[in-house]
């Protein structure tokens, strides 16, 4: 029962977080065959003051064995010229 969070900075819609959670799993049915049905989705508001230490270190440099797609911004952030 895949459970699907998705964190980001304050000031989205509720209607936006609703699109997106219903667009993430349509994309998760399309690419796993599981049915709608498997899938929960959870939306968690941020401050951007907090971003850097609750989310980006914590959850993504800490845990980057696991991410598919590394952020554009951050110690993570591809060198671009």
């Amino acid at each position: 029962m895949p459970h699907i969070v998705v964190k980001m900075y304050k000031g989205r819609t509720e209607e936006q977080k609703s699109e997106l959670a219903k667009a993430l799993v349509e994309t998760a049915v399309k690419v796993t065959g599981r049915g709608a049905e498997h899938f929960s989705v959870a939306v968690e508001d941020y401050d951007p003051e907090v971003w850097t230490n609750e989310v980006y270190d914590k959850e993504i440099v800490a845990k980057q064995d696991t991410l598919y797609v590394k952020p554009g911004y951050g110690k993570l952030a591809e060198n671009k010229e």
